[in-house]
């Protein structure tokens, strides 16, 4: 038979009451006392019943997480960050993999709301997912949902224009940038809009090539293939995820072109994986650890203090990562 509360008070020595205060760290209690009520649990093999303490302080200490999917080194090492420090801050994840899948994201989300989790935070293009009426504390990253949610971003823009200034200055006249559909409303599309500013300034024509599903392997691989068809004479790309540039230059050796001397490839996010596996890639980094960071602390803040005002846009500095790809 599971211990109760009032087991743990009697082997202590105090009231239920006492126990209970201990547990939720709340009101002055004596470090004796607290050590006797520790004490009592070890004894017993006492588990705390975290939904009755829930309820008890009106949170649940669970933070949920949306991502496209885990399998993507970006959203993997993102997830692992998130966790990391919602851990140190005492929340627990709950990861919900999407898949890309609007139908699924829905569900996710009213699962979260279901368990009564203090807070969201969001990776996803679908903008019909989240009901600003119902308040609950949510941090998009890199993805703009509605006006009232705080977003955390690299500095796409400079990214874009960084990329695009290195191929040129590598000596590339004809430059491709692979990207999303232009018409999703995100901060990464503009590292486009870097890249288009940079080939305008130099007078170079600005080349842009979209890949409707960059979650999609088969899709992506395809596009790649219709791209140097359409696209002999290129022999610079700036791709929007490092995923996307390693199958470019994949694609380039298969068809037997030297890279860099004939392709020269830029990528971006620079993820610790894509850095020790694949070192010879040259690309954009985002501060990955400290955009996470940020994302927890302002949910924390949300949740804490709901009525402090927020920046609409968190925006991190990026770096460039130089590889043998240029």
């Amino acid at each position: 038979m599971k211990p109760k509360i009032s087991d743990v008070a009697k082997a202590a020595g105090v009231s239920p009451t006492t126990v209970s205060r201990v547990m939720n760290k709340r009101g002055y209690i004596s470090e004796e006392t607290r050590q006797k009520v520790y004490d009592a649990m070890k004894k017993l093999n006492y588990i705390p019943n975290d939904l009755a303490r829930s309820l008890y302080n009106k949170r649940s200490n669970l933070i949920g997480l949306i991502v496209p999917t885990t399998a993507n080194p970006f959203y993997g090492e993102l997830t692992a960050r998130i966790e990391h420090f919602c851990a140190l801050a005492g929340l627990k994840v709950l990861l919900c993999n999407s898949l890309h899948n609007a139908e699924k994201e829905a569900h996710y989300w009213e699962m979260l709301r279901r368990n009564q989790v203090d807070g969201v935070i969001v990776c996803t293009y679908n903008r019909g997912l989240i009901d600003v009426s119902e308040q609950m504390p949510t941090v998009a990253f890199d993805h703009y949902l509605s006006s009232g949610i705080p977003v955390i971003s690299s500095d796409n823009y400079a990214g874009g224009e960084l990329a695009a200034a290195t191929l040129i200055e590598a000596g590339c006249k004809s430059i491709v940038h692979i990207n999303g559909p232009a018409e999703l409303e995100t901060p990464a599309n503009l590292r486009r809009s870097g890249y288009e500013a940079v080939m305008q300034r130099y007078g170079l024509p600005a080349m842009t090539y979209e890949i409707r599903s960059v979650l999609s392997q088969a899709e992506a691989e395809a596009a790649i293939c219709t791209l140097f068809d359409q696209q002999p004479q290129m022999d610079g790309v700036f791709a929007s995820d490092d995923s996307i540039a390693l199958k470019v230059i994949q694609e380039a050796r298969r068809r037997n072109k030297r890279v860099p001397e004939d392709v020269k490839v830029i990528g971006y996010d620079g993820t610790e994986f894509v850095r020790q596996h694949v070192p010879e890639l040259t690309t954009i980094k985002q501060p990955m650890i400290t955009m996470a960071e940020t994302a927890v602390q302002i949910l924390i803040q949300q949740i804490e203090q709901p009525d402090k005002a927020l920046e609409k846009e968190y925006v991190h500095s990026i770096e460039l990562v130089r590889g043998n790809s240029v």
